[in-house]
């Protein structure tokens, strides 16, 4: 690698401010703004809206949407088979 041409990678907090939680990790990212970690350490923070402790997908709350009714209707509407 080149030297002096990549960002500085360093720990950082990221807070979730929809779940309320923050998680310490290593990161590129930078911010003005820091906390004291449960170490005793002070990191920057960066706030993010949404992450995995708070995303539908990774909670089990998602929706389903019902794609067989969709594939169903276009069937019905365009006929099953393609043309060739």
């Amino acid at each position: 690698m080149k030297p002096g041409i990549h960002p500085a990678y360093g720990p950082v907090v990221f807070r979730d401010k929809a779940a309320g939680s923050a998680f310490l990790t290593r990161s590129t990212l930078t911010s003005d703004k820091t906390v004291e970690w449960e170490d005793g350490n002070t990191y920057p923070v960066v706030d993010v809206e949404i992450s995995s402790v708070s995303h539908p997908f990774y909670t089990g709350t998602a929706r389903v949407l019902d794609t067989a009714g969709r594939v169903e209707r276009f069937e019905r509407r365009y006929g099953k088979g393609g043309r060739a």
